[in-house]
Formats: C-alpha cells, sequence, structure tokens
C-alpha cells in the first residue's frame, strides 16, 4: 500500500529519507526505463522490450535476473552497480498530478508509508530555509526524466515498429552447476534488418535522434554473459552454503 502525498517545505521541513527505498528493488527481475538512460545503464545492464499485459504494447526494460523475483545485482543488501535505474533510483518519489484551469500540472509526491521516510535519519529534503537539498533536486531531475521519458519511449519504440525492427528472442542458459532457464517473452532489435536499412533510413534515424539508442540498446545484448556470470556465482555460493 501507498500514502502518495505532496511535498511543501512546511509540512515536511523534518521530513528524511534513508538509503533503504533500494530494498524495493531487491526483488525485481525487469525494470522499466526510459530511452534517455540507455547510455549509463549499458554500464551493467541489457537492455530489452517487453510487451506490457494490459495494452500489448512494447516497453524498454534492463534485465536484473533470469526468473520472477531474481534481482542479480541486489547483493549483501545493496544494490552493487554505478548506475541504478531511474525507475529505482526514485523512490519513494513519484510524480501526482492536480487540475488547474483546464491544465494538469504534475506534482512531486511522497509515500509516506515507505518505510525510507522518517524525521530522524537520512537525506534532509529541505535545508533551514526552506529551500530543497541537492538530494531533493536529485530526485526531482529523475522524475522529470520519468516523466518526459514515456513520451520519448512511445516515439522510440514507434519508430522502431515502423521500420520492422523488433525481433522476439529466447534465452536458453546451461548454469556451471548444470542447471537450466528458458526465458520467454523478451525482444530486442534485429541486427540483420538494422544492417540491411538504406542509407535515407538511416539518416533518418539519425536526425531523430534515435540512432544512437538503436546501437546502445543491440551492444547490451554482451551484458547477458556479465548476468550469467553473476548467478553462476550466485549458485555457487548456495551450493557451498548447503554443503556446509
Amino acid at each position: 500500500m501507498t500514502n502518495m502525498v505532496a511535498i511543501n517545505n512546511q509540512h515536511h521541513a523534518n521530513l528524511k529519507i534513508t538509503d533503504d527505498t533500494l530494498t524495493q528493488g531487491a526483488n525485481l527481475h525487469l525494470v522499466p526505463v526510459v530511452v534517455s538512460e540507455v547510455n549509463k545503464l549499458i554500464v551493467h545492464y541489457s537492455i530489452v522490450l517487453t510487451k506490457f499485459d494490459d495494452t500489448g504494447k512494447f516497453g524498454l526494460s534492463a534485465l536484473l535476473g533470469f526468473e520472477e523475483g531474481e534481482n542479480l545485482f541486489w547483493q549483501q543488501g545493496e544494490w552493487d552497480a554505478v548506475y541504478i535505474p531511474a525507475q529505482i533510483d526514485r523512490l519513494p518519489f513519484f510524480i501526482g498530478s492536480e487540475p488547474q484551469n483546464k491544465d494538469v500540472n504534475p506534482i512531486l509526491c511522497v509515500d509516506m508509508d515507505n518505510a525510507a521516510v522518517n524525521e530522524s535519519d537520512g537525506h534532509a529534503l529541505f535545508d533551514k530555509v526552506g529551500e530543497p537539498t541537492a538530494f531533493l533536486a536529485e530526485k526531482q531531475q529523475l522524475l522529470a526524466q520519468l516523466l518526459d521519458g514515456e513520451a520519448q519511449n512511445q516515439s522510440f519504440i514507434a519508430c522502431l515498429q515502423s521500420l520492422d525492427l523488433i525481433t522476439p528472442f529466447t534465452l536458453d542458459i546451461t548454469f556451471e552447476n548444470g542447471s537450466k532457464t528458458s526465458i520467454t517473452g523478451l525482444y530486442t532489435i534485429d541486427e540483420e534488418k538494422l544492417q540491411a536499412l538504406s542509407a535515407e533510413s538511416i539518416a533518418s534515424l539519425h536526425a531523430k535522434g534515435w540512432l544512437q539508442a538503436i546501437y546502445i540498446v543491440v551492444a547490451s545484448n554482451a551484458q547477458i554473459y556479465a548476468l550469467i556470470d553473476k548467478k553462476n556465482k550466485a549458485l555457487k555460493q548456495g551450493d557451498a552454503w548447503f554443503e556446509n
């Protein structure tokens, strides 16, 4: 459950946020991402396309594990990565909305029921004169990126679909201990069709600002091997624990 309230410097002058918010991503094997962060995501993550069950539309996600509830980047109570996806890093903050005239204005909200929200420990939201701290400003930037990213993702994916560049793929993996897994329901960019695009199509992608993102998504497939290595290490630790 969440208890969303709009933030202001009067009612929340003493509010603080601990780093415990990251635990909300501990059991996610996929996390939604936006195209504007792919250049940072590629440092660690394989970026895939998935379909939303309710709409059938495509979305971008970072692959964190090979089965439901498995986040291989969550190690010993911490996120083991230099870059944390914005959808996780912005917690416990959300964008709400309020009607104003005929428009709907976004407002910054916080989940007051989140265990990281308190008035004793953690990062302050406002300084002594009521101005947002650097911590809160960073979270506001992340939320703005995610808000803009919804429209950007739709345009990016529509462009991929118009060129028939989205293709399904299956991960059939055998781990070092002999266990196997097969993951379906994932999509990526068809490299053969990408290479076969005309010069005009490539120029159009570049002009729209999507060409670099496309190549980053393709290159990120190599991070699956790093994720397999994380899984192998986790399996070894689990086997050693049972042996002891």
